[in-house]
């Protein structure tokens, strides 16, 4: 399965949150699914950090990479056809990094692991 983390995820995965879900945990762990970060959580943490509302142990040039790697979880890259899905979305959510994490998950065929109950009026497909 190709899975793709949503920016929550991410981050409690690099905690080792209890808030994680036990299916969250099954399908992080398991070593035949493909983990992916979008270049758009990458983007929103940096931007949390900057405003001092993402308080992180290094910066996030830093943090994001080595988390990455730490957890083997691939970058995802926003891509045009990613970028031009937004105009076929529907609207029940206005936060843009949400709504390209959604498209890329549609262009890309990935599951986003979430616990966003507005990004699962989607029609993508999710799990938490």
């Amino acid at each position: 399965m190709k899975i793709l983390l949503d920016t929550c995820t991410f981050l409690w995965i690099a905690a080792e949150s209890p808030a994680l879900s036990e299916t969250c945990r099954t399908l992080f762990r398991d070593a035949d699914n493909e983990i992916f970060l979008s270049a758009a959580s990458a983007w929103e943490i940096t931007v949390k950090h900057q405003l001092g509302k993402l308080p992180l142990p290094v910066p996030p040039q830093e943090f994001i990479p080595a988390q990455r790697l730490a957890h083997r979880i691939d970058a995802l890259p926003i891509t045009e056809a990613a970028t031009v899905q937004l105009a076929s979305l529907p609207n029940p959510h206005r936060d843009p990094f949400d709504r390209i994490l959604v498209c890329q998950a549609i262009v890309d065929g990935l599951v986003i692991l979430t616990p966003d109950a507005l990004i699962r009026q989607y029609p993508v497909r999710t799990m938490w």
